[in-house]
This record gives structure tokens, C-alpha cells and sequence, in this order.
């Protein structure tokens, strides 16, 4: 059959990684601007689009240059929560059931908000969302899936005083340390406030995330705030071979016990590992994907981002998706920024169905995984219900 971008549409859907400050309307953003007195190059959606979130970038450095903007105007309660709330319906107008927005709190805590009033903030406008979207009748009836969100709470591999009050703070306290045991300390000041969040607050941080630059900053600085959120039955994910190589893969779960990979595209590249003690790079690569495979490691696949942020990737037929796919690799298909890269959960799907050809089978199956493979906030029976609601109307909306 014929699968349309108007039939993804009107298929229920997931995005398990999805950047909150990336995914801020432009109109927002120079909303918010003009009312708190941020400078941006231009305040017109054209102009900016022109100037900061273009179609192209030169690197990941590049691309991660977008973010200063958005970050200006997330630094009060009210702005956090107009943002969280608007990707959610965002989100919600394109058939997406489940959402985990991801965010980096120690970016905008210190200053007029404490760590808990951040994660307070975005769950506010993430809840008001899902309230408002599951007393639609169709919903209360049963005839559709409800929708439902968790968030996902980013550690930095690499900041600086400048990042924020917070970073500027912790950066002073530990004034004789090294570098790397700061980012790792502050790591695990974040692993604790999300342990309390989710326990005394009931808000739902489903998981731990290291975002930032890759090369030079690897995983285990990380470790003892990875094992502080598993101790806590908090789940883990890692922006690895995004900007690294495969190594990047294996570290973060080998050593922090990684559930899923953000992007992994540097998983089949034998050019991109770096280390000198691996001699035979393609048996290093068979035995990785192995490993992966044998262990269920969901890899959190953006397409559009990643040919945005690596310049080996000149079409997209050269993306590792299609040999994730023809290796069995359980993937799921995700927008990262849907402002900085111009895309949504729609758009990401068609892309992968048309240029890789998937059948509807094939299409199913990473819809599936999107779903069963998240870390749902509440009972595993729940999840398991929740689930065959989301694939029984797909079904349903195939069959129509």
C-alpha cells in the first residue's frame, strides 16, 4: 500500500527525544524576547530562520549555536511553562500519544528558580496539556489512545561559569577541582533532584541524559550520577556517536548503563574510531552491533538533525538507518529539535518510509517501538494497556 505523509499523520505516534529549548515556536521566542529584553538578530519568524535556525549547519558546534537564544527566554516559570505546554499540543495537532521532552534544568536554575521550581515549571504546562487533551470525548470513550509525557532530565558533559548562575555557582564551590569531576559533580546534583522530584513531587522524570559536546568529554565523569538514578529505578539514555565514534556507543553502556542511544550515527563508520588499541575496526563494529542488539539498546534515530550536524552525510540514503534497520536494531524515529531542524514527528516518519522504503509492516514495527520502548511513567500493566490502545487504533486507522 501506498503510505502517505497524510496517512502518518493520523497514525498515533511517539518522539522519545525531543529538546525542549530546539522545539520552542519562533513566534514564542521573539514573544518572550521583546517582553524580557533579549537581543535576538532578527524579530520576524523570516529573519530568523535566515539568520540563526537555517536549513544547514557546519557542524554539531554549529548547530548547538541555536540554542543560546531560546535559552535567554527560559529563565522564569511562566516562559518554561508556556513552552512545555505548546510543544506538547504542538505535538498533540500531529497525532503524537506519548511524549518525553528532554531539557538540560541546570541551564536555567540559579537564578529566579531552584532546580525542583525548573522541573515544576515544565511539568506544569506538560499536565495542563495532557488534561486538556484526554477530556475530549473520544479519549474519555475509549475510541482513542489518551496522551501521556515524561520528561527527560540532561546532564552537560561540558560547561562553563557563563552557562548559567547555577553552573557559575557549582563552579565556585568546587574552585580547586578539575574540570571533568565539576561536570561529574554537577551530574550528580542532578541525578538527586530528579530522584526527589519524581518521589515527593510525583512529577514524572522518567530518565537521565548527557547532552553536549562528545569529543573529549566522555561518559564516565558521569558514572556515579548514572548510578545514583539507577539505584533509584530512574532509567538512562546518552547522546553518544552523534559527534564521536562508536566507542562513544560502548562507553555509555558499558559504563553507564545506557537503555537507549541518542542518534547513534557513527555506529557502522570503522573511519571514526579513535582508539589504537582496537586493530580489527570492522570486527569492533560486528561485535558492537551485536551487543546492542542481544541487549535490546533502543537507538533514538533524528533524521533530519543528524544530516544537519554531520557533514559525511551528503544524502540521506547514506544515514545508518537502513542498516540499523537490516540488522534488526530496535529504533524509534524522533524529531531532537523540531524548530532548530524545521521538522516534526510526521515529517521524520515520511522521510524514513520514502527514502528507505519501508513497507507498512516495517512502519508498524518502529511506531511500536517508539512506544514500548519508552519509559513510561507509570505501572508496567498500565504501560502493556496503554501500548495495545496505541497499536489497536493504528490498526485501526490503516485499516480505514
Amino acid at each position: 500500500m501506498k503510505i502517505s505523509r497524510e496517512l502518518i499523520a493520523e497514525l498515533p505516534k511517539s518522539d522519545l527525544h525531543v529538546h525542549l529549548g530546539g522545539s520552542i515556536r519562533l513566534e514564542t521566542l521573539i514573544d518572550l524576547a521583546k517582553k524580557d529584553g533579549v537581543e535576538l538578530p532578527s524579530y520576524t519568524v523570516q529573519g530568523l530562520k535566515e539568520t540563526v535556525f537555517k536549513e544547514s549547519y557546519n557542524s554539531l558546534e554549529d548547530y548547538l549555536k541555536c540554542f543560546v537564544y531560546p535559552g535567554a527566554v527560559m529563565q522564569k516559570k511562566e516562559n518554561l511553562t508556556r513552552i512545555a505546554y505548546e510543544l506538547a499540543v504542538d505535538n498533540q495537532n500531529e497525532g503524537v500519544r506519548y511524549l518525553e521532552a528532554r531539557f538540560a534544568p541546570q541551564r536555567y536554575a540559579g537564578g529566579e528558580m531552584t532546580l525542583p521550581e525548573v522541573l515544576e515549571a515544565v511539568n506544569n504546562g506538560l499536565s495542563r496539556a495532557k488534561q486538556e487533551f484526554n477530556i475530549r470525548e473520544v479519549i474519555v470513550s475509549g475510541e482513542e489512545p489518551p496522551f501521556d509525557y515524561g520528561i527527560i532530565a540532561c546532564a552537560m558533559r561540558f560547561f562553563t561559569k557563563g552557562s548559567s548562575q547555577y553552573f557559575r555557582e557549582i563552579c565556585s564551590a568546587h574552585a580547586n577541582s578539575s574540570e571533568d569531576r565539576i561536570f561529574g559533580l554537577a551530574s550528580y546534583e542532578l541525578a538527586g533532584a530528579i530522584v526527589k522530584a519524581r518521589r515527593k513531587s510525583g512529577i514524572p522524570v522518567v530518565a537521565i541524559d548527557i547532552a553536549g559536546r562528545e569529543k573529549g568529554y566522555p561518559p564516565i565523569h558521569h558514572r556515579d550520577a548514572y548510578m545514583l538514578a539507577h539505584r533509584n529505578f530512574i532509567s538512562k539514555t546518552v547522546h553518544a556517536g552523534e559527534a564521536y565514534g562508536p566507542e562513544s556507543i560502548f562507553q555509555a553502556i558499558t559504563e553507564l548503563g545506557a537503555d537507549r542511544i541518542g542518534h547513534g550515527t557513527s555506529l557502522f563508520n570503522t573511519k571514526s574510531i579513535s582508539d589504537p588499541s582496537i586493530p580489527d575496526r570492522q570486527r569492533y563494529i560486528d561485535d558492537l552491533v551485536r551487543f546492542i542488539a542481544d541487549r535490546r539498546v533502543t537507538i533514538e534515530v533524528c533524521l533530519s538533525s543528524n544530516m544537519q550536524t554531520a557533514p559525511e552525510l551528503h544524502h540521506l540514503e547514506d544515514h545508518p538507518f537502513k542498516k540499523m534497520m537490516d540488522n534488526r536494531l530496535s529504533c524509534t524515529i524522533c524529531t531532537d529539535n523540531r524548530t532548530v531542524s524545521n521538522t516534526t514527528v510526521t515529517d521524520e516518519l515520511f522521510k524514513a518510509v520514502s527514502v528507505f522504503d519501508l513497507s507498512a509492516e516495517q512502519l508498524k514495527n518502529l511506531v511500536a517501538y517508539g512506544f514500548k520502548r519508552s519509559f513510561f511513567p507509570h505501572s508496567y500493566r498500565e504501560k502493556r494497556t496503554y501500548v495495545k490502545r496505541c497499536l489497536d487504533y493504528f490498526e485501526r486507522v490503516m485499516a480505514d
